[in-house]
């Protein structure tokens, strides 16, 4: 017998690791659960190390299982694009492709690419977890990350889907109410909605005047009672008249046009949110990533020229 790792093992961790319970392993394999239970056992008596905690209601990882699981997913996903690649031009992609998105973005904009690229690639299956702030880069659990400004790690691959902008702005009755904001430091009198997300530096606002030798940034510390991890709350505070909030041009844009809210300091910029689709040097050559990331393009394409000549965000 082997000491070492089985190959076919791979696939039957990842298994038991996605589906969250022996049971439910058991049904995706088509065996059944006691088969499963005795299998994981010889892995682990033959590795010499628990990889699963078992108890009545539920299990999880050892700290050496999480190291196994993130190998093997890794090493499978390679070894789906060494297959695609040596069989390119032969039939459609195929294989796992795991993506994340921001919450609301990837709610709006990412899962009706999704629905479309699963109808043309059926033999691909998808996983998509949405959440508040992106991965680490060094994060090897999805394949694909949608996310807002060029990542400044050189290991990725970074492709620009679409300009985008984050404006401020508040309700018409806040504004009313206080008055508004002529000059950059004035935001420091206002109720300000802040949003912790990402590596941004919560509470400070950067706003930059001018251009080339000429441009200058102010950089403001911001206050206000209210604060979330969700962009679409902060949007639904301010459109309740709570205070300014700095968000996407996408996620305004409908409520800017209806005259929910209100541009403030539109002569200022802030930093920039364009929109990447980001994912390892190694993937360039899959198949599966590069058709995803090519319909990413197409929808953003078809989205931006769907808005107004002059905006450059995506509606």
């Amino acid at each position: 017998m082997s000491h070492g790792i089985q190959p076919s093992e791979l696939g039957f961790f990842v298994q038991i690791a996605t589906g969250g319970s022996l049971s439910a392993a058991a049904r995706n394999l088509g065996v059944s659960t006691p088969a499963v239970s005795k299998r994981l056992s010889q892995m682990e008596q033959r590795l010499r190390m628990p990889l699963v905690n078992r108890t009545t209601r539920r299990m999880s990882l050892t700290p050496e299982g999480e190291v196994f699981l993130e190998h093997a997913r890794r090493i499978l996903g390679e070894l789906d694009d060494l297959d695609q690649l040596l069989a390119k031009g032969r039939g459609s992609p195929k294989g796992l492709l795991r993506v994340n998105a921001t919450l609301g973005f990837g709610r709006m904009h990412v899962a009706p690419v999704i629905s479309r690229y699963s109808r043309l690639c059926p033999d691909v299956e998808v996983q998509l977890q949405l959440s508040a702030d992106p991965p680490p880069l060094t994060d090897d659990a999805f394949d694909v990350c949608v996310r807002f400004g060029e990542p400044p790690d050189a290991r990725v691959i970074a492709k620009r889907l679409a300009p985008n902008r984050r404006l401020l702005c508040a309700s018409p009755k806040y504004l009313a109410q206080r008055g508004m904001p002529v000059v950059p430091s004035d935001l420091a009198r206002h109720d300000c909605i802040g949003i912790r997300q990402g590596n941004d530096a919560y509470g400070v606002w950067r706003l930059s005047s001018g251009k080339g030798r000429r441009e200058q940034t102010e950089t403001i510390k911001v206050r206000g009672a209210l604060t979330t991890n969700d962009g679409e709350i902060a949007v639904r505070w301010a459109l309740d008249g709570h205070g300014i909030v700095m968000r996407a041009e996408w996620d305004i844009e409908r409520y800017l046009a209806g005259g929910r809210l209100v541009q403030v300091l539109p002569q200022y910029r802030t930093p920039g949110a364009d929109i990447y689709a980001v994912y390892a040097q190694r993937h360039q050559l899959s198949s599966r990533i590069r058709v995803f990331v090519d319909c990413l393009s197409d929808a953003f394409a078809r989205l931006g020229n769907k808005s107004d000549p002059g905006s450059a965000g995506i509606a």
